[in-house]
């Protein structure tokens, strides 16, 4: 790049890789030089276990309000959004006042954090009763006509998330570039391009976090029943690679987000060191994390042995 760019990385697992999110982040902190230039953590996604509101991925649990504040405080104390995954494709009028969610809003209503929203009944919700969140638009929208996009992008949205089915659409990118700071993209999709389930897959997760079900196994003709993994991940026909990446970079969009719910660690950890560290230090990088990592998890074994 001709002139270093302020990038920003929106990364899975709020509560999920909490910790794997907080080793990067030191790990950012210390080593600056080792990581691509320009390059910083725009957010971390994700849910509170057992939230309704969540879509995209059912996650079932509970987490009592002190923990809660831990999370959040994991981030904003970097001042880094936490952002909620509030992208349930069902959610009703009756559904925005579950006291669960309420409580997750109010403790990080601090001007920080951010929404992700899929219906309007939430997100006029969320407007009138937490008007400090920014809003994104979900890609759960299934969004991919692009005049509807081009009014979704007008609207009043922080970001919005471009549906990955048109992340090399030449004529859609070509058409977003004069508001390519508002469009974030993803760029480690590990669903095939044009996949007729997707919109269904959607609606079931959504279905299982409303009636906590978790006996469901959305099975999709397109995903191998293979472990996951990133080396997989690169061969897929929706992945971008770093070089694609930096030219999207020239064209003024600066907002990427790494895929990561529902899949193991070891696949975000190596998205993370291909798409945010230098090449000759992704194995300096590696070792670093995967030993600060092995040392706090020992750490909280002990702990439990006590």
């Amino acid at each position: 790049m001709s002139e270093t760019k302020e990038v920003y990385w929106h990364l899975p697992g709020l509560c999920y890789f909490r910790l794997l999110n907080q080793v990067l982040i030191n790990t950012m902190r210390e080593y600056p030089e080792k990581f691509r230039d320009g390059y910083r953590i725009g957010s971390v996604y994700g849910t509170i276990p057992g939230a309704i509101w969540n879509g995209g991925r059912a996650v079932f649990g509970i987490s009592n309000k002190a923990e809660i504040e831990r999370v959040i405080a994991t981030y904003n104390q970097y001042g880094i959004p936490a952002r909620f995954t509030w992208s349930n494709s069902l959610l009703e009028e009756k559904h925005v006042y579950d006291t669960y969610c309420n409580m997750i809003m109010k403790v990080a209503d601090n001007g920080l954090n951010q929404a992700i929203v899929n219906q309007p009944v939430l997100e006029e919700y969320i407007r009138r009763e937490y008007p400090s969140y920014k809003l994104i638009s979900s890609t759960t929208k299934r969004m991919v006509d692009p005049a509807r996009l081009q009014e979704e992008v007008m609207k009043d949205y922080f970001l919005v998330v471009l549906d990955y089915d048109l992340n090399r659409n030449e004529e859609v990118i070509k058409q977003l570039e004069p508001v390519a700071n508002k469009i974030e993209i993803l760029v480690n999709e590990i669903c095939f391009p044009g996949c007729p389930k997707r919109a269904e897959h959607y609606r079931e997760e959504s279905r299982s976090q409303l009636e906590f079900d978790n006996r469901t196994n959305f099975r999709c003709p397109n995903n191998s029943r293979e472990k996951r993994n990133f080396e997989e991940c690169m061969k897929r026909p929706a992945f971008m690679s770093t070089e694609e990446v930096e030219r999207y970079i020239e064209r003024g969009f600066v907002n990427f987000k790494i895929v990561g719910r529902g899949l193991p660690q070891q696949f975000v950890l190596d998205s993370y060191l291909y798409f945010l560290v230098k090449d000759d230090a992704r194995e300096f990088i590696r070792g670093k994390i995967t030993g600060t990592l092995n040392y706090l998890m020992e750490q909280q074994r002990a702990a439990m042995r006590r």
